[in-house]
């Protein structure tokens, strides 16, 4: 079974970038080695601040929408809160 995972990446300046995969940690490797997304290309080095799994792909994409749509108050506290 995979797992899906919904995380957020601090990345240098300090913003923040959310993504989804079913390998965090290859995705994580993937980002710092510049070969991610393009927003994260340009902003490295990136630390995993948080994650969240599901057992859906739809339920992973589903939130990852609804992080994505939160301020960037509101994503400091999920962090903080998780």
């Amino acid at each position: 079974m995979k797992k899906h995972t919904v995380y957020i990446l601090k990345c240098k300046g300090g913003t923040f970038y959310t993504g989804y995969t079913i390998d965090l940690k290859k995705r994580i490797k993937i980002h710092n080695a510049g070969k991610g997304a393009k927003y994260t290309r340009s902003h490295l080095p990136v630390k995993l601040v948080y994650q969240e799994s599901f057992k859906t792909i739809r339920k992973a994409y589903q939130r990852e929408v609804d992080i994505k749509k939160l301020t960037r108050k509101a994503k400091k506290e999920l962090i903080k809160n998780q």
